[in-house]
């Protein structure tokens, strides 16, 4: 496996990744106007072509997964901020089913996080698993006196700190105006 940066021929391999790691069989009638049994596309999808687009895509960071040159993962770090203060956020972080559980997404999180670091950006954000990301060194954002700009993210708002950090880097974390979006 190798983890690389995005290129731009990569896009609908991403796509695909998101679609299949995401999508949500609608039942019911329930997906935004869906008839039943009808897949649409997850909002990762969408929300990847916007970030990219939005002053925040940060290209160095935009990271695909391959395996024999077939694009199986991808994750994307983009520009937030604590106050006034520079940060990251993650997300989404999307894996082929077909391959989840072999370490392509642990692959994906550690290049992530070491680029970052090498940047000599403090920290990276999310919204996330509980039980997931711990393993990673995130740690409940309110810890470290971050919260995130909407309250009920509070639950699942988890921080990583990095080897820029500094502990008055405190406040309201603000995503990238794409994830505002969702």
């Amino acid at each position: 496996m190798l983890i690389r940066r995005e290129r731009p021929g990569d896009i609908p391999a991403i796509d695909l990744v998101h679609r299949a790691a995401f999508t949500r069989e609608y039942a019911n009638g329930g997906g935004q106007g869906d008839a039943p049994g009808i897949q649409a596309d997850p909002p990762e999808v969408a929300l990847v072509h916007r970030l990219r687009s939005d002053s925040g895509w940060m290209p160095t960071l935009s990271l695909v997964a391959e395996v024999r040159d077939h694009v199986v993962g991808h994750v994307c770090l983009t520009r937030a901020a604590v106050g006034p203060y520079p940060g990251l956020a993650l997300g989404p972080i999307g894996v082929l089913p077909g391959v989840q559980r072999g370490g392509v997404g642990s692959s994906l999180m550690h290049a992530a996080l070491g680029a970052a670091d090498a940047l000599d950006e403090p920290l990276v954000g999310l919204l996330g698993s509980l039980d997931y990301y711990p393993r990673f060194g995130f740690v409940p954002g309110s810890r470290l006196g971050i919260v995130p700009d909407e309250p009920a993210w509070v639950s699942h708002f988890q921080v990583r700190t990095l080897t820029a950090y500094e502990p008055g880097i405190t406040g309201e974390f603000h995503y990238p105006d794409p994830f505002y979006d969702l």
